[in-house]
């Protein structure tokens, strides 16, 4: 049934946190976040999309759930009429599931789409991707999580595979010295210098980023840019939790060429808050001073200064001030599975893949 009022949406929200409670592995966000994330009024995403949610009930009790999502900046980027679906939750129920995708797929198909591609919740740029492989490790900050059942599912209805994401982890130890030596050399050479994040800039720092990200990203598969106020929303929810030696940027010249941002997880503490509701936040907040892992969730440069190694120099950064502040595991990623550069020079710098994240296609 599509969801057409507040109490809709209260049930769409409400029932990953029935689903999963007895699985160990699956971090609850807080209810208020979500319901940001969904919101037309507070989250900039929806000024270039579009969506209708869908609940499944039988005999009164919610067993599924699922978003259709028609995001029109991605078809204008890419030229195409593909529509996407999101914030899949099912029962060990191929029916139930069928019914899910069904309706997505029919709001989609009235909406001209000829492709329902995902689960992306509710884009490329928040968190995307099925978990295929890696099930025995929880998931870093604004990555997903699933219990395995949810792959048959997907097989099952006729998705196909159209990419995968891999993530990246490391345990503490320091980039190879030898690459490092090769990239600080370049490095001197191009008069590259690292510099911290300036929270006392913060609002000049965020403009930085804009002009770098759009850049740096353009040419990967279902990239879709992030317009100036997601970039202003994102920033405004994650300054909060932010460590300026985490955030490191090179300039050369008085201009910024690349930057690299590492979060501490976050996830480690609101695990500890089962129901997602607000009166946990004091919970969060003790547990999250015991925080001992980040992710490592956006790392690039301009075009022109790619294969410099200016990617070992941010990450050894990161490694470097982190394990100095008590961090001593990463996650790297994700990174598209054909993108040759960027995984070769993770696995050069230490890292090791360790979850598979997959996108799904379905012709309409």
């Amino acid at each position: 049934m599509p969801v057409t009022d507040g109490r809709g949406l209260n049930r769409f929200i409400a029932f990953p946190y029935e689903l999963h409670r007895g699985d160990p592995l699956w971090v609850p966000q807080l209810r208020m976040d979500v319901r940001t994330l969904l919101s037309p009024k507070k989250n900039p995403f929806w000024r270039h999309a579009e969506a209708q949610f869908f609940v499944g009930v039988a005999d009164g009790r919610t067993v599924g759930r699922i978003g259709a999502i028609r995001n029109h900046l991605h078809n204008q980027t890419h030229e195409d009429r593909v529509g996407f679906y999101g914030f899949f939750e099912c029962v060990n129920d191929p029916e139930v599931a069928r019914a899910l995708w069904d309706a997505a797929a029919g709001w989609l198909a009235a909406k001209g789409c000829d492709t329902m591609r995902g689960p992306m919740s509710p884009s490329i740029n928040d968190e995307c991707g099925l978990l295929v492989d890696g099930f025995t490790t929880p998931p870093t900050l604004m990555m997903p999580h699933n219990p395995p059942y949810y792959v048959a599912l997907h097989e099952r209805y006729g998705f196909r595979k159209a990419k995968d994401l891999l993530a990246y982890e490391g345990s503490g130890q320091a980039p190879p010295k030898r690459y490092l030596k090769i990239a600080q050399r370049v490095a001197n050479r191009a008069g590259i210098t690292l510099r911290p994040l300036n929270l006392k800039r913060f609002g000049e720092e965020v403009e930085l980023i804009k002009e770098l990200y759009n850049q740096a990203w353009e040419k990967n598969w279902g990239f879709v840019p992030l317009t100036e106020p997601e970039i202003d929303h994102l920033a405004k929810q994650l300054k909060p939790i932010a460590v300026p030696d985490l955030v490191p940027f090179a300039v050369r010249d008085g201009q910024v060429v690349g930057f690299a941002v590492a979060l501490p997880d976050l996830n480690v503490a609101l695990k500890h808050n089962t129901s997602g509701r607000l009166w946990g936040l004091p919970l969060i907040l003790w547990h999250a001073r015991k925080i001992r892992r980040v992710r490592v969730l956006l790392l690039g440069t301009i075009p022109e200064f790619r294969g410099r190694g200016i990617d070992a120099l941010l990450y050894n950064w990161i490694w470097a001030k982190g394990v100095a502040k008590g961090y001593n595991w990463g996650e790297g990623g994700w990174i598209l599975e054909d993108n040759a550069p960027m995984n070769n020079a993770a696995q050069a710098l230490g890292f090791r893949p360790y979850k598979t994240y997959r996108i799904f296609d379905k012709a309409l």
